[in-house]
This record gives structure tokens, sequence and C-alpha cells, in this order.
């Protein structure tokens, strides 16, 4: 009952707040916080959105798991989408876990674009999505259903139109962290996102010029990795064909160039490599 006259108080004190702003004829503009007010009646023009970069996970496990793990207190994202998402009106139904403007714990150890941590930048989408049959072998990966898709890409499309996030700072989890996670992987449908409006995917004339100019002239470990880091992987360009290197390359070719990705720099991903960054850097 202490609780319940308190609430009413402070219901009763807002109230006569709203009334007297009304009665005084204050502003719309002028708002009443803890102990002062706020004059908004003018804007800066200096500023930007907190948000430049859109991570897609999977969860890595099944609906209810992953709801439990992301309302846990170890890690947590803005949104996630079902595996059947239920609908209402015809459109699909997410679950948002945590305020936009709030700093979700979905990225870890991160960086893109010459920035680090991710997290601070950053809405991330947990798919609901078990990931690899088989996580030694990585060669065959549970489907995403067309459903869910259809969510992740409303989601995406209006996150990207609101915040105008570029194409190539839509990212996944394994391109910003990559060696440490494989997330959302090859089956994730990116090809087809891209044609709904979301993220990037090389064009495919300017890959196959690419092709031609290479197949008589590879660029060496050293161009390759100037590219990588261009476009935004966590890279130092040392020359040599690396363990790290190859992680990224492997993490490059799970985003655009699914059907293979053992981190070898054949002509095909050389070439998408640098359509890519011609296109978007």
């Amino acid at each position: 009952m202490p609780r319940l006259a308190s609430g009413l108080r402070r219901l009763a004190l807002l109230g006569l707040v709203c009334a007297l702003l009304s009665a005084c004829g204050a502003p719309a503009t002028l708002k009443p916080r803890a102990g002062y007010w706020a004059d908004q009646s003018v804007a800066a023009t200096a500023y930007n959105h907190r948000v430049r970069f859109l991570v897609l996970h999977y969860t890595d496990s099944d609906g209810p798991r992953s709801l439990k793990v992301l309302t846990g207190p170890r890690v947590s994202a803005h949104y996630l989408v079902g595996q059947t998402p239920a609908t209402r009106g015809g459109a699909p139904i997410v679950r948002q876990l945590v305020p936009e403007n709030e700093r979700a714990w979905h990225a870890g150890v991160s960086s893109w674009a010459g920035r680090h941590q991710i997290n601070d930048s950053s809405i991330g989408i947990e798919i609901v999505n078990q990931g690899p049959y088989d996580r030694q072998r990585l060669d065959r990966w549970h489907p995403f259903d067309a459903q869910q898709i259809a969510a992740v890409t409303a989601l995406a499309r209006d996150i990207i139109n609101r915040y105008d996030i570029d194409p190539a700072n839509v990212v996944a989890h394994s391109d910003i962290a990559p060696g440490r996670k494989i997330d959302p992987g090859p089956a994730f449908p990116w090809q087809a996102l891209h044609r709904a409006g979301v993220g990037a995917w090389p064009d495919a004339q300017r890959v196959a010029r690419y092709r031609r100019l290479f197949a008589s002239q590879r660029p060496d470990v050293r161009a390759m990795q100037s590219r990588l880091a261009h476009y935004g992987y966590d890279l130092d360009v040392t020359g040599v064909m690396d363990a790290r290197t190859r992680q990224v390359l492997r993490a490059f070719q799970m985003h655009f160039r699914p059907s293979r990705y053992d981190g070898t720099p054949d002509i095909d991903t050389l070439a998408r490599l640098w359509a890519l960054d011609d296109q978007y850097r």
C-alpha cells in the first residue's frame, strides 16, 4: 500500500506540472525535469547518430534458450528474431530486448572501419539459428527460415534508413571479430538481403572484370591485406600470409563468397574484394 500511495502521488504531481504548463502557456519545447527545466527551443546542427553499424548474429541455440541467454546477466542484443516469427496484421513480430539508444552487449572485442568496441556504436540483431551441424568441420549449416529472413530484412531496412547506415557497415559478427566468431555463417543469405536494400554485395560485372585482370596478374599478399583493411577488417599489412590474414579472409568469404570459405586467396575471392572496395569505400 505505501508503494501504491507513493506512485499515485507521483502521478498527481506529474498531472499538476502538466496543468501548470498549460495554464502558464509554457512552450512545448520547455521540458520539466528533476529540479530544472530543459529549453529545447534551439537545436544544434553539428552532430550525428551514435549508431554507425548494424551487426547481425545467430544465437547458436533454439528460441527459448536464446531468449534466456540474451535476457541474462552476461550478453544482450537490441533485437531477437525468432525462427518462425509470429505475425500481427500480416507483419512479423520481433522482440526488442534493449532500447536502441542504450548499449547492448552483443559484439564483444571487435573492430570495424577503424573503430573498436563496436558495442558503443552499433545495433545488434540476434537471429535464432543453431549454426553449424558440426563445429569441427563447419561444412553443413542449419538453414534460415524464409519468414525469419523476411522479418530480419524489414527490421534491418528500418534501422538502416533511420540511422543512415552505409551498406558496408552492415556486418556479420564474424566480420568484426574474425577468428573469434563465425556467425551468422555462410548459410545466411546476404545477397538476398542486399537485393532488398540491406547491406553490400559485389557487382557481378566488376567481379568479372577483376577476374580477367587477376587471371594474368594476381595481387600479392600485401595488396590483398591493404584492401581488406581498407574495406573495414582489422588487419595489419605485413605482406605475410599468416594465420590472422587467413582468419580475416575466411570471414570475408563467409560473407561475400559462401560457396568456399577456407581462407585461400583465390582469384574469385580477390575479384570480389576489389569490386566491393571500389563500390563502397
